[in-house]
């Protein structure tokens, strides 16, 4: 936690990182926004010979596809809603009273349509069902959004609300796995190209409550998820950057996506994180861009 802090209070007083009061939701310098734009450049380089098609979906889904995933089974503890005022003025009147008296105005906040993105990928399943059977060969899509994961810490690599970049790959079992595999090798040169230390290990996601320790379990035994992991705020507990991930048919069959040959289509991701791997930059190479290695500076800007 000490390492954690300093950290954090160097980038606060850098001026990387503005504090907003609540632990987890940072405000980012023009220079912190940089090295991600220069990264996001770099994951594009590298994810060139496989063409995408692009989609950027925003920091909110849809709260009936949100539902559908099944995501609240397995992650309640993570889940962020949007609700908003819905009454009559004297209901203002009443509300406006309440936050005077220092009481909870929220209590009679209503929940609306929007609940805010936990992963990237999560609005592309339902989006890409709708428009029927994948082409021959699958799809391969790449995103990014701004999500939302309810965990506030003083670790600066656990944020609230933060950025994750995917490539996801829609298919065959097999076209999905090579995808995995592939990007695991490429996410390991990417990285090593602004020479950070990396080890990559079997993980599990952080699934909720008793039954949540056998899906864990499962998941590990079954080697769904790999994780790219680079000390940040620890030498001892690194920080995952990367994740690998293969989902078998669970979005196939929750949203009813199929390949072009009518079986039920497979799914696999990579994410980057994209705030963490900037602060994994900002730790390992130091506060001031202009003193990280040429060999860094090359890589990133060219």
């Amino acid at each position: 936690m000490d390492m954690q802090t300093s950290l954090l209070d160097r980038l606060f007083d850098a001026g990387l990182l503005i504090d907003t009061g609540v632990d987890g939701l940072y405000g980012r310098s023009g220079a912190f926004e940089d090295v991600i734009q220069r990264f996001e450049g770099l994951i594009s380089a590298f994810g060139s010979s496989s063409p995408s098609e692009v989609i950027r979906f925003p920091p909110g889904m849809n709260r009936s596809h949100f539902e559908g995933s099944g995501y609240m089974k397995s992650f309640p503890q993570l889940a962020g809603t949007v609700h908003s005022f819905c009454g009559c003025e004297l209901d203002h009147v009443n509300l406006l009273q309440c936050m005077a008296e220092g009481n909870d105005w929220t209590k009679d906040q209503k929940a609306t349509d929007i609940v805010l993105t936990p992963a990237a990928c999560y609005p592309l399943y339902p989006t890409i069902a709708k428009r029927g059977p994948l082409p021959a060969g699958g799809g391969l899509f790449d995103l990014q959004s701004y999500c939302f994961r309810h965990e506030p810490s003083k670790d600066p690599a656990r944020m609230q609300l933060f950025r994750m970049r995917e490539y996801v790959r829609m298919g065959t079992p097999e076209e999905v796995m090579a995808f995995r595999q592939q990007w695991m090798e490429r996410g390991q040169e990417l990285i090593a190209a602004v020479e950070l230390p990396v080890e990559i290990d079997v993980a599990n996601d952080p699934f909720f409550g008793r039954a949540g320790k056998m899906l864990a379990n499962n998941q590990r035994d079954q080697a769904l998820k790999f994780e790219l992991l680079i000390p940040v705020t620890s030498t001892a507990k690194k920080t995952a950057c990367l994740s690998f991930n293969y989902h078998q048919d669970h979005f196939g069959k929750t949203w009813g996506l199929t390949t072009a040959d009518g079986a039920v289509a497979h799914t696999a991701c990579v994410g980057f994180g994209l705030e963490r791997i900037a602060l994994a930059l900002f730790a390992h190479h130091g506060l001031d861009t202009a003193d990280w290695p040429s060999t860094v500076r090359k890589a990133l800007w060219g």
